[in-house]
């Protein structure tokens, strides 16, 4: 059974966005979301077969963490200008690209107001990022208006029926996220989508996909979401000592649920949402 949008948390009048986005800068250079995001690099290789990335095209990722959409579209000899505002995960990526001998161009910009013209690249890309932002309606317009008429917007968006939008309400019944805030995860919603980006887009297709968390055990999975993952180590260190371990059971309970391990390691499905947009 799909959850219906407008259970998600909604907004309140006037926010302070850019209060908001500076804690949300704070969280996610907590840690090292580096750690978290190589594990996920199969969803940016899927998400530019989806796109069909082609060599020689201009090529931006948004929110781009350490560049796993990035890599996937250099792999694939295009022209990658990859972007995100914490520094440190741009170096990250930029250091995995010269690894692999990859041309990258590295721009630290916000998803919000990108320091491109319009039109001025073939395929617009985010993975598990520009979901995140706090003004949904600007990011999406942004972009729109980098990406050419005819070109392609491709991103992978947690759902709020899968295991992120579950943990993420498990964490948000221990520490609330900040008021006047649109969820993150109605960016894996087709209506909502089809709401952002309207009649700009020629075409959407939505895809549910899966991802597979394999880790040792539910232990080992808490235990590097908490020293590496921001929102999460956020989370703990914004609790004492006892609201923290009633945290570590929900979790526990929550990754227990929904293993598919057997008991040889930890297996836990999580749902996203796989979009491509032709622009008009």
């Amino acid at each position: 059974m799909r959850t219906n949008p407008a259970c998600l948390p909604q907004t309140t009048p006037n926010p302070d966005l850019a209060a908001v986005k500076a804690r949300q800068r704070a969280t996610w250079s907590a840690g090292d979301f580096a750690v978290i995001g190589v594990t996920l690099q199969l969803v940016g290789e899927s998400l530019c077969e989806s796109v069909d990335v082609r060599s020689g095209q201009t090529v931006l990722d948004v929110a781009a963490g350490n560049g796993n959409a990035t890599l996937a579209a250099a792999r694939r000899f295009a022209r990658v200008t990859s972007t995100d505002y914490v520094p440190a995960l741009l170096a990250r990526g930029a250091e995995r690209a010269q690894a692999e001998g990859l041309a990258v161009e590295f721009v630290e910009a916000d998803a919000e107001d990108l320091p491109f013209p319009a039109g001025s690249f073939d395929a617009v890309l985010s993975t598990f990022g520009v979901m995140f932002t706090p003004d949904q309606e600007r990011a999406a317009s942004e972009l729109l208006r980098v990406c050419r008429s005819g070109g392609k917007i491709g991103l992978a968006n947690w759902t709020a029926e899968g295991f992120l939008g579950e943990l993420f309400r498990v964490v948000a019944r221990h520490v609330p996220p900040p008021a006047g805030l649109r969820s993150p995860m109605l960016w894996g919603d087709e209506q909502r989508l089809r709401e952002l980006f309207g009649n700009e887009a020629a075409s959407l297709s939505f895809a549910r996909r899966e991802f597979l968390f394999r880790y040792e055990s539910a232990a080992h999975w808490i235990e590097v979401f908490r020293t590496w993952y921001g929102p999460v180590r956020r989370a703990f260190e914004a609790l004492e000592a006892d609201g923290a371990r009633a945290l570590e059971r929900d979790l526990t309970t929550l990754l227990t649920r929904l293993d598919r391990g057997g008991g040889a390691g930890l297996v836990v499905p999580g749902e996203y949402a796989e979009v491509v947009i032709v622009r008009r």
